[in-house]
C-alpha cells in the first residue's frame, strides 16, 4: 500500500514568506534552526538564498532527543562539509551562552568593518530561520531571559514577523516555520510529519504510523539511531514482526479497544516525547 503524498503550506506560511522577503535586507545574520533528529530534513532549500552573503550561524536544537552517539555522528558529519553548528536544547536552555556568545561576535566583526568604513556601530540584526516547530521561539526566549513570544512544541504557534530589542548587542526577529510551497522529497516530508514539524492535517495518522514502523526496523541495525532492542514489545507488550499492520492492530486491541487510529497517534506522541527513547530519524551517510 503506498502511503498518501504528504503536502502543507497555510496562508500564513506564505504571507510570513512574503514578509520574509520584504524585510531580509534589514538582516546581518540568518540563525538557522534545525530538529537534531532530523537535520537534513529540516533544511530549507531556499535557505543560501536568503543568506546570501549574510553571516549564519547553524543551530541544531533539541540535542537532549538524540544519542551522544547520534550527536557526535552529526558533528563530524557537519565539520566534513565546512559547517559548524552549535548544539542546543532550548526548552532546558542548555547550549544558549554560546549561541548568544557567537552572536554577538558576528556582530562584533560586522561593526569592526562598519567602522573601518567610517559608519557608526549599532546592534547585530539577527533572524531566527527554519521549519515549523524547530523550537525558534522557545531559543529567542531563553536568548531574551523572559517570555517574549509563545512558543509551544506543535506547528504554526508564530504567525507573524516581529523584532525584539536585546539591548546594546543584539536585534531578533522572530519569524514563523518557513516550508517550501511543496514537499517534493516525500521521505523527507515523512519525517517532519513524525517529528510533528508540520501540521497534521497534512498527513493520515494512520499511514504516517505504520511508515514510523518500517522506518524503526531499517534504523534498529544502527546502534548509533538509539533504538533499543525489542522497543516496541518492552513498551507496548507487542513484538514487531513482519507486518506493521499487523502490529497496529494487535497494539490497538491491548491498548485502545481496537481503536487503530488512537493507538496510532499515541505510538507517534510517545516518539514526540521520548518515551521511546532517544531515537534519531536521520543519520550521517
Amino acid at each position: 500500500m503506498r502511503s498518501p503524498i504528504i503536502q502543507w503550506y497555510p496562508g500564513h506560511i506564505a504571507k510570513a514568506e512574503k514578509q520574509l522577503s520584504q524585510n531580509l535586507d534589514k538582516v546581518d545574520l540568518i540563525i538557522e534552526v534545525r530538529d537534531a533528529r532530523i537535520p537534513k530534513a529540516t533544511s530549507h532549500p531556499n535557505l543560501q538564498k536568503w543568506i546570501h552573503g549574510r553571516h549564519h550561524l547553524l543551530v541544531i536544537n533539541r540535542r537532549d532527543m538524540i544519542s551522544a552517539e547520534a550527536r557526535k555522528a552529526w558533528q563530524q558529519w557537519f565539520q566534513e562539509n565546512t559547517q559548524r553548528p552549535l548544539w542546543c536544547d532550548s526548552k532546558a536552555g542548555k547550549g544558549i551562552n554560546q549561541i548568544l556568545q557567537a552572536a554577538i561576535e558576528k556582530g562584533n566583526d560586522l561593526n569592526e568593518r562598519r567602522k573601518q568604513k567610517g559608519m557608526l556601530t549599532r546592534p547585530v540584526r539577527a533572524l531566527t530561520l527554519g521549519f515549523p516547530n524547530v523550537g525558534k521561539s522557545a531559543l529567542i526566549n531563553r536568548l531574551v531571559k523572559r517570555k517574549v513570544v509563545a512558543s509551544a512544541r506543535r506547528a504554526g504557534v508564530t504567525r507573524s514577523l516581529r523584532w525584539i530589542r536585546m539591548g546594546a548587542a543584539l536585534d531578533l526577529l522572530d519569524a514563523p516555520g518557513v516550508l517550501p510551497p511543496r514537499l517534493d522529497n516525500q521521505e523527507a516530508a515523512l519525517l517532519l510529519a513524525l517529528c510533528d514539524d508540520i501540521g497534521q492535517a497534512a498527513y493520515q495518522v494512520e499511514s504516517v504510523a505504520i511508515e514510523f514502523l518500517k522506518l524503526l526496523k531499517k534504523l534498529e541495525i544502527k546502534a548509533s539511531s538509539g533504538i533499543q532492542p525489542d522497543l516496541l514489545e518492552k513498551k507496548y507488550g507487542v513484538a514487531l514482526l513482519k507486518d506493521e499492520y499487523e502490529w497496529l492492530a494487535n497494539a490497538s486491541q491491548r491498548h485502545t479497544s481496537n481503536d487503530t487510529n488512537r493507538m496510532a497517534q499515541r505510538l507517534l506522541d510517545d516518539f514526540r516525547k521520548s518515551f521511546l527513547g532517544k531515537i534519531s530519524l536521520e543519520l550521517p551517510a
